[in-house]
C-alpha cells in the first residue's frame, strides 16, 4: 500500500518546510504542501487542499495533517466535495504538524499501511513528559538504558551494546535510518529500552556522540536484526 501525505498549514513556508524536512527521512513517500492562501497570505486555501488531494490520487490512501483549527475546517470542506470512494481514501490526523508528519512519513517509507501511518503520527501527540518517561524511566538522560518490562518475553533475546560514533549523535536523519532498518525485521527490537521502530521514541533519547547504544531483539530474526543495526551504528550512519 502506498500512503501519501498532505500537509496543510496557514503558512506556505511552514507547509513547504515540513515536507522538505520529512523528505530527508522518507524520500520515496509522496507528499504535498498546501500552505497559505491563494494570494500568498497567511491562511488556508480550499483550492490548494483540493489540488493536493488530487495530486496524491495515485496513492492508495492519503493522510492529512493540519496546523490549526481552521485548517481542519477548510480540509473538511474540501473533503465534502469528493465522491464517496475518494473521500474514503483520505484520513485526517489530529497529530502535531511537524512531528506527526515526520513520524507518518517514516512509517509510510517503511511500507506501513494507512493504519500504521496514522498510529505513527498519533504517537507524536504524547507530551514531552510521556516521551521522556517512555524513553528513560530512570531519569538518567542522555544514554540511560531503560529496563525491559518484566511482562515482556525476553527468553532468547539477543543483545549487544555499541558506541555512537557520528558527531551529531542520534538526531533525526540517523534515527530515521535506524527505524527503517529495524522495521525490515520481524523481531521485536528495542534500543536503550524503547521501541526501535518508533522514530519519536528514539529521537526522545537524545543520544549524543559517545553514548552507549544497547540493541536488544527477540524473535525469529533477532540475531540478524541486532547485527544489522550494530553495523549501522558503527558506520556512523554514513555521516
Amino acid at each position: 500500500m502506498t500512503v501519501g501525505i498532505l500537509v496543510v498549514s496557514h503558512s506556505a513556508a511552514i507547509a513547504t518546510g515540513t515536507v522538505e524536512l520529512a523528505r530527508q527521512m522518507a524520500a520515496d513517500v509522496p507528499m504535498v504542501a498546501a500552505g497559505g492562501t491563494d494570494d500568498g497570505g497567511i491562511g488556508t486555501s480550499f483550492e490548494a487542499i483540493a489540488d493536493g488531494i488530487q495530486e496524491l490520487a495515485p496513492a492508495d490512501a492519503v493522510v492529512v495533517l493540519c496546523d490549526l483549527g481552521s485548517a481542519y475546517l477548510t480540509t473538511d470542506t474540501a473533503l465534502d466535495f469528493l465522491d464517496e470512494a475518494d473521500r474514503d481514501r483520505v484520513h485526517v490526523s489530529q497529530a502535531p504538524l511537524v512531528e506527526g508528519t515526520v513520524a507518518a512519513a517514516v512509517a509510510a517509507q517503511t511500507g506501513g499501511d494507512v493504519d500504521a501511518v496514522l498510529a505513527a503520527a498519533s504517537s507524536a501527540a504524547r507530551s514531552a513528559d510521556d516521551d521522556e518517561s517512555a524513553s528513560d524511566p530512570t531519569g538518567d538522560r542522555p544514554g540511560g538504558t531503560a529496563p525491559v518490562d518484566d511482562a515482556d518475553p525476553t527468553d532468547g533475546a539477543v543483545t549487544e551494546t555499541v558506541e555512537l560514533v557520528n558527531e551529531s549523535g542520534l538526531h533525526a536523519r540517523p534515527a530515521a535510518e535506524f527505524v527503517k532498518t529495524a522495521a525490515k525485521h520481524e523481531s521485536r527490537v528495542r534500543v536503550n529500552g524503547v521501541d526501535a521502530k518508533s522514530l519519536l521514541a528514539i529521537m526522545a533519547l537524545a543520544l549524543p556522540q559517545g553514548a552507549s547504544v544497547t540493541i536488544e531483539a527477540v524473535g525469529p530474526d533477532a540475531q540478524e536484526a541486532v547485527d544489522t543495526l550494530v553495523a549501522l551504528v558503527r558506520s556512523g550512519f554514513g555521516e
